[in-house]
This record gives C-alpha cells, sequence and structure tokens, in this order.
C-alpha cells in the first residue's frame, strides 16, 4: 500500500496534469477536423498530441537517475528527442494528403497534425500558457479563417475533369474547342493511357459562369475523347 502511495508523487502529478492538458488541447484541435470529416479526426489528434507530450516528458524526465548517478561522464541533450519527433511525424500527416490528378486535399489536416504534435511538445515542457493561445489561434483559423477564405474565393472556383483521348495526336484539336468556352486553362497535365490513349488532366477557371454540361457534351461529340470523368 506505501509502495502505490509513493507511486503519486509531485513529479508523477505534474506528469498527469501535462499529460491531460495535452489531451484536452489536442483533442479540441481533433473534434473540428471530426465534425468535418477529414481523414484525420478526433483519434488521430489525440495520439499525436499525447504521444508527442509523453516523448518530451520522457526527454525531460526519463534520464535524471542517469545524470544523478553519472553526471560526469554523462551528456544529455534534451532536445534530441522532441527534434526526433518533429520531423518524424511528417509520414502520418503525409498519409493525410490525397493527390487526384490536380486536386490535392488534406493539406490543412497534415499541418494540424504537425501543429498537435508541436501542442504536445510544449505542453510537456510546461509552457500551458503558450499551448492555450496556439489552441485558440489554431481553431481559429480552422474554423473561422474556412468560412472567409470561401467567400473570398468564390470568384476564383476552377472545374476539374479528366479527358481520355484515342490515339495521341488530338491535342491542338482539344484546345481549340476549350477555347470556345472563352475560360483560361490554368492547368493541365498528360499521361500516358491504356493502350497508347492520353490521359488528359485539366483545370479551367471557373471566374466566367461555364456550363459543365454543355462543356462534357460539346467534347463528347468530338471523334477521339472517349471518355469525361469529372474531378
Amino acid at each position: 500500500m506505501i509502495g502505490i502511495v509513493s507511486w503519486f508523487d509531485q513529479e508523477f502529478l505534474t506528469i498527469s496534469a501535462r499529460m491531460v492538458i495535452a489531451l484536452l488541447l489536442s483533442g479540441l484541435i481533433g473534434f473540428e477536423r471530426e465534425v468535418n470529416q477529414h481523414a484525420a479526426g478526433f483519434r488521430t489528434h489525440i495520439l499525436v498530441g499525447v504521444s508527442a507530450c509523453l516523448m518530451m516528458l520522457l526527454s525531460i524526465y526519463g534520464f535524471t537517475e542517469y545524470l544523478d548517478d553519472y553526471d560526469d561522464t554523462v551528456r544529455f541533450d534534451p532536445t534530441r528527442i522532441p527534434s526526433y519527433v518533429i520531423s518524424g511525424i511528417g509520414f502520418l500527416g503525409a498519409g493525410t494528403i490525397i493527390v487526384n490528378g490536380m486536386t490535392v486535399k488534406g493539406l490543412t489536416t497534415a499541418a494540424s497534425i504537425w501543429a498537435v504534435a508541436g501542442l504536445g511538445l510544449v505542453v510537456g515542457i510546461g509552457m500551458y500558457k503558450e499551448a492555450i493561445l496556439t489552441t485558440i489561434i489554431i481553431l481559429l483559423s480552422l474554423i473561422f479563417l474556412n468560412k472567409i477564405e470561401k467567400k473570398l474565393s468564390w470568384n476564383k472556383s476552377s472545374t476539374n475533369f479528366l479527358i481520355v483521348l484515342e490515339g495521341t495526336s488530338q491535342l491542338n484539336e482539344l484546345f481549340i474547342e476549350l477555347e470556345q468556352f472563352r475560360n483560361q486553362i490554368r492547368k493541365f497535365e498528360v499521361d500516358l493511357g491504356k493502350e497508347g490513349d492520353r490521359v488528359v488532366w485539366i483545370e479551367l477557371d471557373g471566374g466566367k459562369e461555364l456550363d459543365k454540361l454543355e462543356l462534357y457534351q460539346s467534347l463528347l461529340k468530338m471523334d477521339f475523347v472517349k471518355q469525361i470523368k469529372s474531378s
């Protein structure tokens, strides 16, 4: 009984408090991602934040016994473990990024995972006020700036679609047909498909009113257009 009570010393209570704070702050950010149905949600953010906090606590408290016993011979850098956490978290963020042709999704979620890892490290070292302020800034950015961004970019919308062309020599005719709609071509990518076909990803500027149905019907009338798929 005395041994169990000895576990709950001041150091353990400090560590527990920091772990709980990391859980709450990272959970708030993860909850916002979960509500908006992103790839990495509530549980992922909590795991990243709490784990990063644990690594920082390990760096602070995990080697004190060795330092006390071998103070003259052991040299310890407390920033080594956190630096590996920051560099290593990239693989998880990269897993949330989805590239579909010219459309890239998941960058914000990847950034939020990286930020949550930083929050865990900050809480682990005891910088509570800074962690809370950072959490507020991140939430405001994710919630409110997203709405503002949508309003500001309404006239910058674009239309993305894939076209499968039969053969390899009809790109000029395709571009001539697209020019009739007077929408600027922002980007295009050309890959070689099956049986020698060309797969073309096209992004058209949506600033001017564009009738997608009319566009697709016009392109499908061309003999060398085999398939059109909206992105």
